[in-house]
């Protein structure tokens, strides 16, 4: 499957500014015997969108959206302690696989290390350039995903750092600056951080509330987790994001299950 299958799928706001701009260096990265242009109409690249119905090419704009975003994100992430762990690019690799297809794995890692090569680059001429560019890239992204989206988005992020098994202090940090820049609040990476967890602790943080609230307050906590991280929330971005989305909402139920009722 040539590099550009994938992105040519690739339209609206994620080909205009700063996303763009990493877009169109990937694109012109490319040694491929495909031809590819991308611009406010569409993207090609030997089969197009033309033949699919306005609503289809939406989805399927909005889904590769959402995948490139996370992997510009996730660039930044996997970076974030100056070295590319073989489990975080696994990981990657893997939800690749199953939520969008074999065919993504090879696009995604490709993009990945094109996106290390660009951050290396930048960062040779001024060491902020980069993270100055995932600031931008992540506003952009706040203007044109709504809050369940983002989160999702955040979601995956920390299970790629928590990936190794250690949340380097440079992933945290690097966290909690690109959830600031998605205008989401910093208690969301305590959260997620803890899902999973098997004790009281991990519990309370997961709901974002302290050990000393009262019963009514637990539930009133767990409804609004509930309601930001419904699976609905991303349902228009496909089934494969929405059963990952399932996943993170069982995880909390399971948290809200150690709690008083």
């Amino acid at each position: 499957m040539g590099a550009a299958k994938w992105i040519g799928g690739i339209f609206g706001f994620v080909t205009l500014g700063p996303l763009g701009a990493l877009l169109g260096y990937f694109i012109g990265s490319l040694v491929d015997e495909e031809t590819i242009s991308v611009g406010s109409g569409g993207a090609s690249s030997g089969r197009t969108t033309s033949g699919y119905s306005r609503q289809q090419r939406t989805y399927q704009g909005e889904r590769n959206n959402f995948l490139f975003s996370m992997l510009v994100l996730a660039s930044y992430i996997i970076k974030a302690d100056g070295k590319v762990m073989h489990s975080e690019m696994e990981y990657v690799r893997n939800f690749l696989r199953m939520n969008f297809g074999e065919y993504a794995v090879q696009q995604g890692e490709q993009i990945l290390l094109t996106l290390f090569e660009r951050q290396k680059e930048m960062n040779r001429r001024n060491p902020e350039a980069f993270k100055n560019t995932i600031r931008d890239c992540s506003a952009q992204i706040a203007a044109n995903m709504d809050y369940g989206q983002r989160l999702q988005l955040l979601d995956f992020l920390v299970r790629i750092a928590r990936s190794d098994g250690i949340v380097a202090l440079e992933e945290l940090v690097a966290l909690r600056e690109i959830a600031g820049y998605l205008q989401l609040l910093q208690t969301e990476i305590d959260s997620l951080l803890n899902l999973k967890g098997d004790s009281l602790e991990e519990a309370y943080k997961v709901l974002e509330i302290s050990s000393n609230v009262t019963d009514s307050e637990v539930r009133a906590a767990y409804r609004q987790m509930a309601l930001k991280h419904h699976p609905d929330k991303v349902a228009t971005l496909g089934e494969d994001i929405r059963k990952a989305a399932e996943e993170k909402f069982q995880e909390i139920n399971s948290a809200r299950a150690y709690l008083p009722s």
